[in-house]
């Protein structure tokens, strides 16, 4: 565990035990709101580079927007969470590992029982967006919706390309320097994303098939302006997820959370609205 530090304030770690498919795990995590019990709750999944700190404060702000409580935790890899080990390369089908094992068995650990996870919501950006829908595939009856931030459910060339040249500006520029902020194992962090995602047997990683599976309400994000994904993506939801709903932001790239907080707050918040007033 090279570079493993303590968690920062107001983080805590969840022990996760070992399984035939992986290690045991220690996942950094944070409640938001945690005064309010009987709120219902929205798990926060990351970015492929992402972690706890790099949200910000916008799951604070949606959570007291809605009146939810909120779950954001470091995927394996991530933040002060357990790093990747040197030299281990991620299985092409890593984000259906995160979504039907490690989330679950996170949920498990942090006591979260049946009826809380029917009335919960799972908001995932990029990578976390991709968890995000294949939680709601594989436990169609167990939540209250799911929100997809400029998810992936095939690979395009254009994320490929961008991919490709974060690995050069991480080798030879400043990523690895502003990324390193927020993570323990930077390296771990950046090449468990980069190497899988340049892969050349993911380029047909593709989850379409499983979106169809999807019975909750469903609200898929996408910016205009995203160098990592087209609006194939969030067209391609609605085409296998009848009910699905989708935002097109303007002025807005891969990031919603960051490039347009606020557009990217009131979708979300009139969707769950529109849901709850059901």
């Amino acid at each position: 565990m090279h570079g493993f530090t303590a968690a920062p304030t107001g983080s805590a770690f969840a022990a996760l035990p070992a399984t035939a498919e992986r290690g045991a795990l220690r996942l950094e995590y944070r409640w938001l709101d945690a005064g309010l019990p009987d709120a219902p709750l929205a798990v926060f999944l990351h970015e492929g580079l992402g972690s706890i700190a790099m949200w910000r404060d916008w799951p604070q702000a949606l959570c007291e927007r809605l009146g939810l409580r909120g779950l954001v935790y470091s995927r394996p890899g991530y933040g002060h969470s357990t790093p990747r080990p040197p030299g281990e390369r991620w299985p092409v089908e890593f984000m259906r590992d995160q979504a039907l094992d490690v989330l679950p068995a996170l949920l498990n650990v942090l006591g979260i029982d049946a009826a809380t996870r029917a009335r919960m919501w799972v908001i995932g950006h990029s990578d976390g967006g991709s968890i995000a829908l294949l939680y709601a595939a594989a436990f169609p009856d167990a939540l209250a919706g799911a929100v997809a931030i400029a998810p992936h459910v095939f690979v395009e060339d254009v994320s490929v390309d961008s991919i490709a040249e974060a690995k050069l500006a991480y080798e030879t520029g400043e990523l690895r320097d502003r990324l390193a902020r927020y993570h323990a194992d930077v390296d771990s962090a950046f090449y468990g994303w980069n190497d899988i995602w340049l892969d050349p047997a993911f380029r047909a990683w593709n989850i379409v098939g499983r979106l169809p599976s999807i019975r909750c309400p469903l609200l898929a994000v996408q910016g205009y302006d995203d160098h990592y994904g087209t609006m194939a993506q969030i067209d391609t939801i609605a085409a296998q997820v009848q009910h699905a709903r989708l935002a097109k932001l303007e002025s807005c790239g891969h990031s919603p959370h960051r490039d347009a907080p606020r557009a990217l707050t009131d979708a979300i918040a009139s969707f769950v609205e529109t849901v709850r007033s059901r």
